[in-house]
């Protein structure tokens, strides 16, 4: 789980991944170089760097995400939530952009999502048109993208997720912030790179309301589980080397469907 300066829901991904699913976790600051051994990267939520110029600008030139684009390129997972998602669209890894809400004004509520696809690391454990019901918290999070790209993006299957009513409906009423073609995740060209405004962590315990959120991060742990190891990443001082595959905690709790 990366951290930036102003990175604020770093410690819920941290508490989903290593509490409820009971895998290790490593926190990486925004200055590191080296991503060697880990199997999935997340970005997570907050206001990086202030989001001064532009929500994810400033972070995407972070040395850390030199190291996220080899992570990419070598089909490894990478997930960017609500400002790492910004963050993923300034650096490049995902198309298009996150700009001010329709209406100008921060958005924090739960929504419904439809599930688009689910071949991506994050979303295997899901089914075509499944809704979840998952919080936003956002006020640059309306997803734009030329006419080109957004042909593209349905053309290819890219969509991952998008705004809809509870009973799955994609209409305008249920579009929070003006999303195009109510867009609310996206995914890179191979699939391993996934971005999308709400926050899954924030739904992944029954006494936050929903539990509708823990699928994409039980999903990627069937990706890692099959996924070839790679190398051990290298020691830094004064922490033990990390392990090429994080193995489950004694006695973890694992949702239904994962190994």
């Amino acid at each position: 789980v990366v951290t930036f300066p102003g990175s604020n829901c770093d410690r819920d991904c941290v508490h989903v991944l290593r509490h409820v699913l009971g895998q290790d976790v490593r926190e990486v600051w925004h200055e590191a170089r080296d991503l060697t051994g880990l199997d999935v990267v997340v970005l997570p939520g907050g206001f990086a760097y202030g989001d001064y110029l532009r929500a994810g600008a400033i972070a995407a030139t972070s040395p850390v995400l030199h190291a996220v684009r080899r992570h990419a390129r070598a089909g490894r997972p990478v997930l960017g939530i609500c400002n790492g998602f910004q963050v993923l669209t300034e650096a490049r890894l995902l198309p298009g952009a996150l700009v001010r809400n329709r209406g100008l004004r921060f958005i924090c509520r739960q929504v419904w999502v439809r599930v688009e696809r689910t071949d991506t690391p994050f979303t295997r454990g899901l089914r075509p048109g499944q809704v979840l019901r998952l919080p936003i918290a956002h006020a640059e999070g309306r997803y734009v993208a030329d006419a080109a790209t957004l042909a593209a993006l349905e053309a290819q299957g890219r969509v991952v997720f998008r705004y809809c009513d509870a009973e799955g409906r994609v209409v305008e009423a249920a579009n929070p912030n003006g999303s195009l073609h109510g867009i609310a995740g996206v995914a890179s060209a191979e699939g391993n790179v996934v971005g999308l405004m709400p926050h899954p962590e924030r739904a992944a315990e029954a006494v936050l309301g929903s539990r509708d959120g823990l699928a994409l991060f039980a999903s990627v742990l069937l990706q890692a589980a099959t996924a070839p190891p790679g190398p051990a990443a290298p020691a830094e001082p004064g922490r033990p080397p990390v392990p090429s595959r994080a193995a489950p905690a004694a006695g973890a709790r694992r949702p239904a469907g994962v190994p």
